[in-house]
């Protein structure tokens, strides 16, 4: 072992470099999260007038992507545990910024999932897990939770910004046009970033002490010993199901309002709402319960879901309304993903972070690839939103009570230190 591999820097660390760190990942998850993830909808919206394909078939490139987005997920984890962080994000960026350029030209469906296929795949080492996981490994798990917090406050802001600019940039220069731009935000602003801020020398595998085994060996042992857990399988319960409903919800909002009568313009202002309720929501947290167990927080927000839905159903289907849906909406989720970014640190394990969390994340993603397409199944069955809207209140109620179980279990369970 090299002596910058002894070294865990973090809480000791000047506070400009872990200032500049998360605003750099921040800035990087923005664009991270509104080019890959966010942009789907209104581009296959845009895709399906011009290329005459139908919403199943757009949604099922979506869901190659994600599925596979999931079986990703355990090794980019794993090897930003081992301290390749700068390598596996930044790469991954410069990538899919290649793909989305190529995406730019397609004229063929099956081409088009093959793009989509490597898009998926390079998600799960730009978003949020491996965002967490270089997080964690830099300031230590005791300080994860401010720095996990903090990036969430920054990219809350994906949706607000690149919904109505990706909106702009379709009726400009057409969804084509749009590509380009997206793709080389990947290219040059996100791949610069992460290269930037992640720093091997500063991410390197802590010294092992009597108690603790930093060995590849060793993290695997923290995986299996989670795996055995009930509480590992609660919470992979809770959180496929919530991200299911996420992901349906998410790629089926834009048009579903569409269907409920509001124009274009309007729905835009609708979803631009998401974003500053996911902050709004983190800002709460990070004042008034920044102590708070994230069981406790928790099994709170997740009523929230349910009750967006509900709204919707209740609501007048104008904007108001609507815009009362996108704030609850946003504020759980935002909240929630700071949740699903300490639950293995305050309910299961300190170590092996991103591996655990990455097996965790695992069926999540495979639910988030699914879902969309299969929403768009539902959807052309019945030709309306009603059948898709009841399929994610059953995700929503799946998610409260998986998460109440694994919060109940863990209370019994001290969370592993070594």
């Amino acid at each position: 072992m090299t002596a910058a591999s002894e070294t865990l820097p973090g809480p000791s660390r000047p506070a400009r470099s872990d200032r500049w760190f998360i605003t750099a990942l921040g800035i990087g998850q923005i664009c991270s999260w509104g080019t890959l993830y966010y942009s789907f909808p209104q581009l296959a919206q845009a895709m399906e007038r011009d290329l005459g394909w139908s919403k199943p078939e757009l949604y099922g490139a979506a869901t190659l992507g994600l599925a596979l987005s999931g079986l990703a997920a355990y090794p980019v984890g794993a090897a930003i545990d081992r301290g390749h962080g700068r390598a596996v994000m930044g790469a991954a960026s410069i990538l899919a910024g290649l793909l989305m350029l190529a995406w730019s030209q397609v004229e063929s469906l099956a081409l088009f999932y093959v793009l989509f296929a490597g898009i998926g795949c390079l998600q799960a080492a730009t978003l949020y897990e491996p965002a967490f996981a270089v997080v964690a490994r830099r300031v230590g798990p005791d300080q994860a939770r401010r720095g996990i917090t903090a990036l969430t406050l920054w990219g809350g802001f994906a949706s607000t910004v690149f919904i109505p600019l990706i909106q702009i940039l379709i009726d400009q220069v057409g969804w084509r046009g749009a590509l380009v731009g997206l793709g080389l935000v990947n290219i040059i602003l996100c791949g610069g970033l992460y290269y930037g801020a992640i720093r091997p020398s500063q991410d390197a595998i802590p010294r092992p002490s009597p108690r603790t085994d930093a060995s590849p060996a060793g993290d695997r042992g923290a995986l299996h010993q989670a795996l055995r857990t009930p509480v590992f399988w609660a919470l992979a319960l809770a959180f496929t199901a919530y991200t299911a409903s996420y992901s349906a919800f998410t790629f089926h909002f834009y048009p579903l309002l569409i269907e409920r009568g509001l124009d274009a313009t309007a729905t835009v202002a609708v979803l631009s709402c998401i974003g500053p309720a996911q902050v709004a929501g983190r800002v709460l947290i990070w004042l008034f319960a920044p102590h708070a167990s994230i069981r406790r927080i928790g099994s709170l927000v997740v009523v929230s879901f349910p009750i967006a839905i509900i709204a919707i159903l209740l609501l007048p289907p104008d904007f108001a309304g609507m815009a009362a849906v996108a704030v609850i909406y946003g504020a759980g989720n935002g909240i929630m993903t700071i949740v699903r970014g300490m639950a293995v640190l305050d309910m299961l394990s300190r170590r092996a972070y991103g591996a655990i969390n990455g097996a965790l994340s695992g069926p999540s993603l495979i639910a988030r690839a699914a879902a969309p397409a299969g929403a768009a199944a539902l959807w052309a069955a019945t030709q309306n939103y009603d059948g898709v809207l009841l399929a994610i209140f059953a995700g929503a109620v799946i998610t409260a009570i998986g998460f109440w179980v694994a919060a109940a279990l863990s209370m019994t369970r001290p969370v592993s230190l070594e």
